[in-house]
């Protein structure tokens, strides 16, 4: 997986493909996939989510930057993978996730495997969790017409942020550096994501 989906296809950070080395991700896929772990595309698992493709989780964690001392807010649990590899290389990582059902197992099996530096919060991902803002870097895990300002509020200048940004059928990955309150966008390229929802249930529209 390493070398085929990852080296090959452009991720050069050696903590990140490191990191993704270390976190076993058939451990976070059903067990009925587990045949499927490595493949190089996104997986079903509960609540009518997916895991993301390897590729797609080493290119937004590269895109991040981090150098160990960061505090980074994930919008969007899921399964657990990508906040298992935010942990391996950030300090803490806040991860927010709308189901609750998700929210539990994830935290099942970040614990096993030792995590310590993880906070599972059950809550409106478009809201972040301003209790422990500001963040160094932001990463959404799903796909809205643009950044909720509440994010971006809780995002500390200088800071990433990165996420799949445009209409369902299809969103532009981008990089977005807070520099002096305003953005500076590095395309990373298309891709295709479920979609970032609210609590209530309807997809995020920008206030």
């Amino acid at each position: 997986m390493l070398d085929e989906q990852l080296t090959a296809r452009g991720i050069r950070s050696a903590r990140v493909l490191a990191a993704l080395g270390r976190v076993d991700r058939a451990y976070f896929v059903p067990d009925t996939l587990r045949p499927d772990a490595y493949a190089d595309r996104a997986l079903p698992i509960a609540c009518e989510q997916t895991i993301s493709q390897p590729y797609i989780v080493a290119l937004m964690t590269e895109a991040l930057e981090l150098s160990g001392s960061e505090r980074v807010l994930e919008i969007g649990t899921g399964s657990g993978y990508q906040a298992a590899v935010l942990a391996e290389l950030a300090a803490w990582v806040v991860t927010v996730e709308r189901h609750a059902e998700l929210s539990r197992e994830a935290a099942r099996r970040l614990y096993s495997l030792g995590y310590q530096n993880v906070s599972l919060i059950v809550g409106d991902g478009t809201l972040g969790w301003p209790e422990l803002a500001p963040y160094d870097r932001i990463v959404i895990t799903a796909a809205g017409p643009e950044v909720p300002p509440a994010l971006w509020e809780q995002l500390a200048e200088g800071g990433i942020l990165v996420a799949p940004l445009g209409p369902p059928e299809s969103q532009d990955l981008q990089q977005i550096r807070k520099i002096g309150g305003q953005p500076l966008v590095c395309s990373l390229g298309g891709c295709r994501f479920v979609p970032l929802l609210s609590a209530a249930g309807a997809s995020d529209e920008p206030a």
